[in-house]
C-alpha cells in the first residue's frame, strides 16, 4: 500500500507543477478555455490510471501527448456545437498567471498581444493551429510534431507554411511585422 501513496503523492506533486502549463498548451491548441480545461481533466484523468509506467519516462511529454490526441477525437466527434471565446486576460486569470514586478502599462501591452495572437490564431485551421503551437509554443521539430499529431511530416511542412501565411497577413499581427513594438 505504501506505492499507491507515493503514486498519489507524485501524481499530486505532477499535476500542481504542471496543469497550469497544459491548460495555457490545450488553450492555444483549442483557442476555447473552457475546452482547454475539458481537455486536460480527460488527459490527466486517463494518465493517473497509467502512472506507474509514465513516470519513469518523459511525464508532461506523455500528457501533453494525451491532451493532443483528446482534442483530435474531440474535433473528430464535432461534440460541441457553440465556440465561445475568452479574452487572453480571462485565460492568465483562470491559469494562475502573473507577471511579477510588471507595471499597469506593461501588462496592459501583454495582454493586447496576448489578444491580437489568440484572434490571429481563431483565423487558422485545427490542423494548422495545432501545427504552429506544438511548432513554435511547444518548440517540436517537423518529425515530433508529425508524430504528435500523427501525420506526415510535409504534412506539417504544408499546414506550417499556410498557417504562418496566414498569420503574416493578420491585420491584428501587422504591427508586429512593421517593425512597431508589440
Amino acid at each position: 500500500m505504501q506505492r499507491a501513496v507515493s503514486r498519489d503523492d507524485d501524481f499530486t506533486a505532477f499535476v500542481l507543477a504542471r496543469s497550469a502549463q497544459l491548460v495555457h498548451f490545450a488553450r492555444m491548441l483549442c483557442g476555447d478555455a473552457g475546452l482547454a480545461e475539458d481537455l486536460v481533466q480527460t488527459a490527466l484523468e486517463k494518465s493517473y490510471l497509467r502512472w506507474d509506467r509514465i513516470e519513469l519516462g518523459d511525464p508532461f511529454a506523455y500528457v501533453r501527448q494525451a491532451v493532443v490526441n483528446q482534442h483530435l477525437s474531440w474535433v473528430r466527434r464535432r461534440l460541441w456545437r457553440e465556440r465561445p471565446r475568452g479574452s487572453a486576460a480571462e485565460l492568465d486569470e483562470q491559469v494562475g498567471f502573473s507577471p511579477a514586478g510588471r507595471t499597469a502599462a506593461d501588462a496592459s501591452v501583454g495582454i493586447e498581444s496576448r489578444t491580437a495572437i489568440a484572434e490571429a490564431l481563431a483565423t487558422l485551421t485545427r490542423r494548422e493551429r495545432a501545427v504552429v503551437v506544438l511548432r513554435y509554443v511547444e518548440d517540436l521539430s517537423e518529425a515530433q510534431t508529425a508524430a504528435t499529431l500523427g501525420v506526415a511530416v510535409g504534412t506539417v511542412k504544408s499546414a506550417n507554411a499556410r498557417a504562418l501565411k496566414k498569420l503574416r497577413a493578420a491585420p491584428e499581427l501587422s504591427s508586429s511585422y512593421a517593425g512597431e513594438p508589440s
